[in-house]
């Protein structure tokens, strides 16, 4: 976004909007900001390398997708060392910072629109309301019809299902299901996706003439 414009109003942190509201913001963001790149790392990548160099790697994906070459850029988090860009790391950015809110706003309607769209393909995990989190519904598909081409294998519920269902016969998936809630239900304060589709990040650049 550009350090002159105004802030758009309503942008917020995105985990505090709803899916409309944030749709509406997107439109706008996309209206009125420098340059966006979406990066995203596949459901392999973050099996091989894990999510953390992962995420890294949709971060440095977004960046050169820029249309703009940044001078420096902010990102939500810690600092990374492997980055290469000079950057300013904000922990909670999506909460404080303008232009990382109207990233965090953006990367979520890009990955709940794949989410709806693969909900068609796969009806029985309901993505298309839990986006890919780990809800009861979701667990409750996973133990019916298994794991899909999409799902983290190297999730640990993931790989307690692919355990459990190996050994027990397709009548009890329900059952399993139910049982398993204590192990595979994150706790509140840290719920973690299940499925990563895509781990999108979308990286606001400074303009050159403002960039420190």
């Amino acid at each position: 976004m550009a350090p002159d414009a105004r802030a758009i109003r309503g942008v917020d942190d995105s985990k505090a909007l709803d899916g409309r509201e944030r749709e509406k913001l997107a439109k706008r963001i996309r209206e009125r900001a420098l340059a966006i790149g979406i990066g995203a790392a596949s459901v392999r990548e973050i099996d091989r390398i894990n999510i953390y160099h992962a995420s890294v790697l949709a971060i440095r994906r977004s960046i050169a997708r820029l249309s703009i070459a940044p001078h420096h850029v902010l990102i939500d988090g810690n600092p990374i060392r492997t980055l290469g860009i000079e950057h300013t790391a904000v922990v909670g950015g999506d909460a404080c910072c303008h232009s990382i809110a109207c990233a965090s706003i953006v990367a979520k309607v890009t990955r709940d629109r794949l989410m709806r769209a693969l909900a068609l393909r796969h009806p029985h995990y309901r993505w298309e309301t839990n986006v890919g989190y780990g809800t009861a519904e979701h667990h409750a598909g996973l133990a019916s019809h298994g794991i899909t081409r999409h799902h983290r294998r190297s999730f640990t519920p993931v790989a307690q299902l692919n355990l459990a269902l190996e050994v027990a016969p397709p009548i009890d998936a329900s059952a399993l299901a139910e049982a398993l809630q204590d192990i595979l239900l994150p706790e509140p304060a840290a719920l973690q996706n299940v499925i990563v589709p895509e781990s999108i990040v979308l990286q606001d650049v400074l303009p050159p003439e403002s960039a420190s």
